[in-house]
């Protein structure tokens, strides 16, 4: 295509800015839109005339939800913005997964990095081990599997909370997980972002019902995947719990601390609720492995 002819063709700029050359379409009109027109949904981008309508044609439940949520008119799930932290997570957590894939280096990666309850013991003392275990994995398959998950939860849940807010429930949920296997099963070695996943799960699922939102397919979801990890082995299912049990709680902390007003007791809670598993983990973890 000649520059004359591509220049010719309106279709190939932005319908609200013409000197703005861009190829993202609204999913409602398949019009052509800029990054600054894009407003990202969950079917992918919609223009600002569309995002309009959508609102205009929104049930009185869905825009009582909204005011519940936000403390104003704007969309109770749909944020301008790009779920940066998400593509984030998955960068960092892959590029470790790939790394363990190489031989010779991975066995040492995932040595240094996996998290037992032998490390909460004073002679062993390698506590951040509750954290760094989310980012490796034990194979290319459960690194798919949570990475799929992570990228699907993360392009609702980001856009809803917030980057803060949701990077602090992903790491909390994700430290649940492992304090999970520490009481439950303690002096088993775990690895992988489950119990990060399963918090997200968890808080889409309280955040949907108190927006008012059908929550049931995400409950079927969430209840198969429980389940499935209680009857395979290789699985650690108490980090599924842990993880599940923080994010519900997280997300119950965020549906009554929602205002600019609260955010302070936010943070507070959030520093309170992270302590006390630290303190769970070190003083139960040992203690159990000692009985």
């Amino acid at each position: 295509m000649t520059s004359s002819e591509f220049t010719s063709n309106r279709d190939n700029f932005c319908y609200r800015h013409p000197d703005r050359q861009s190829f993202a379409l609204c999913q409602r009109c398949m019009r052509t839109i800029c990054p600054e027109c894009q407003t990202q949904a969950a079917v992918g981008v919609i223009c600002p005339e569309c995002m309009k309508a959508e609102r205009q044609n929104r049930t009185p439940a869905q825009k009582k939800a909204a005011r519940r949520w936000r403390g104003g008119g704007s969309a109770a799930i749909v944020r301008s913005g790009r779920p940066v932290v998400t593509y984030v997570l998955l960068a960092v957590t892959s590029f470790i997964g790939l790394l363990q894939m190489i031989p010779g280096a991975g066995g040492v990666i995932t040595n240094a990095l996996l998290f037992n309850s032998f490390f909460l013991d004073p002679r062993l003392f390698e506590p951040w081990r509750l954290l760094t275990a989310v980012f490796v994995h034990g194979g290319f398959i459960h690194l798919a599997l949570n990475m799929l998950g992570l990228w699907m939860l993360g392009q609702t849940l980001e856009p809803m909370l917030g980057r803060a807010r949701y990077l602090a429930l992903y790491l909390i949920s994700g430290l649940g997980g492992s304090v999970g296997v520490a009481l439950i099963a303690p002096g088993t070695s775990t690895v992988g972002a489950s119990g990060a996943i399963f918090g997200l799960m968890a808080a889409l699922l309280i955040i949907g019902r108190h927006i008012g939102a059908n929550v049931t397919g995400i409950l079927v979801i969430l209840g198969i995947n429980l389940v499935y990890g209680f009857f395979v082995s290789g699985i650690a299912w108490q980090a599924h719990v842990g993880g599940l049990a923080i994010g519900a709680l997280v997300a119950f902390l965020y549906t009554r601390t929602r205002r600019r007003e609260q955010r302070t007791i936010q943070i507070v809670w959030l520093s309170v609720i992270t302590i006390l598993l630290i303190v769970a983990a070190l003083v139960a973890g040992p203690l159990v492995l000692n009985a």
